[in-house]
């Protein structure tokens, strides 16, 4: 596994080894050691989530207020656009965003620690998103920060206008939202 760096330090790319041939592939999606040797992190991954979603589809940007999630987000169907928002009051990079195009093709995966929103829109014409996450849902701590709060300025590469739930449409715009300390 190759470990790649983003702006914020905390947030990482991992691209796995890959073995193919002509009967197609095998690859760890998953190793608890390696992961742990690599990144440095030693974790506990307690749920693991699954969806799949329409060209368009946003979801995001969302995080647990309490029960913080950390997040290792992965793509086995389809491409999206995906982002990590730093909420940590305390951090020199609160309040700035990072993304990467996650894809079944390119078999990136994102981690996206827990203090940190998070969200991605599909841009093939379906995708199946697969994460797993470092404590359970919690939804009495869920919050949902607005998709496209001027203030974020996060370049969604949409085509039209997204599809967005009603928790989505009714984000929190970020000067108003709960943070972390």
């Amino acid at each position: 596994m190759n470990v790649v760096p983003t702006e914020i330090p905390d947030v990482l790319i991992l691209e796995p080894k890959v073995f193919g041939d002509s009967r197609g592939f095998f690859f760890e999606s998953y190793n608890e050691q390696v992961f742990q040797d690599k990144t440095g992190l030693r974790l506990r991954f307690v749920q693991d989530n699954y969806s799949r979603s329409a060209k368009n589809v946003l979801r995001g940007m969302h995080y647990q207020i309490q029960q913080t999630q950390g997040k290792l987000v992965r793509v086995t169907v389809g491409t999206i656009f995906d982002v990590a928002l730093d909420l940590r009051k305390s951090s020199r990079t609160f309040g700035m965003w990072v993304s990467c195009e996650l894809s079944a093709e390119n078999k990136r995966q994102l981690w996206v620690p827990p203090g940190f929103a998070h969200g991605f829109v599909v841009v093939s014409d379906f995708a199946e998103v697969l994460y797993k996450t470092t404590d359970y849902y919690a939804p009495q701590h869920e919050r949902s920060i607005l998709w496209n709060d001027p203030d974020l300025a996060i370049a969604w590469p949409l085509e039209g206008e997204p599809i967005l739930s009603a928790k989505d449409q009714a984000g929190t715009p970020f000067c108003e939202a709960e943070v972390f300390a």
